[in-house]
């Protein structure tokens, strides 16, 4: 394991602050379709978190399947994590973790609330998917990959 954290851009608004990992991110896109207003690839920063009531932009970060779009509230407190913790695999193999979730990868143990870790045993960001193997599925419309709320 090595000691290097891993990269995040972080965008500062007055009530949160989003940070994104961009290799988590599995181009799921529910960020773009969900808050269009806050999430545009075509500008400059791409994250604009006052865009947006702060808890319209915590529900659509929510949405990211694989927790490369975080948030943390300007208050101090952490993202909550779904209750109960659930496991699944998707039809692409990748396996969706929601909740209280501790992660061992290269960065050592990481608490995490959402993940898509690699089904397939191909990713170069291991344990988390990054569509290098037979994952690269494109991902499904299919409403059990999104989480509850957004149904």
């Amino acid at each position: 394991m090595t000691d290097e954290k891993p990269k995040l851009k972080e965008y500062a608004g007055e009530g949160i602050t989003v940070t994104f990992e961009p290799r988590r991110c599995l181009h799921a896109a529910e960020c773009v379709r969900g808050l269009p207003a806050v999430f545009d690839l075509e500008k400059r920063p791409w994250v604009r978190p006052d865009g947006a009531d702060t808890a319209l932009v915590a529900e659509v970060v929510r949405r990211c399947p694989s927790g490369a779009l975080q948030y943390h509230p300007a208050d101090g407190s952490a993202e909550p994590p779904d209750s109960p913790t659930t496991v699944r695999r998707n039809a692409a193999g990748q396996l969706v973790l929601r909740g209280d979730l501790s992660v061992a990868g290269e960065q050592g143990v990481r608490h995490e609330t959402r993940v898509m870790l690699c089904g397939c045993g191909a990713s170069g960001n291991q344990p988390y998917c990054d569509h290098s193997g037979p994952c690269a599925a494109p991902p499904t419309d299919d409403p059990v990959d999104r989480p509850a709320e957004s149904r």
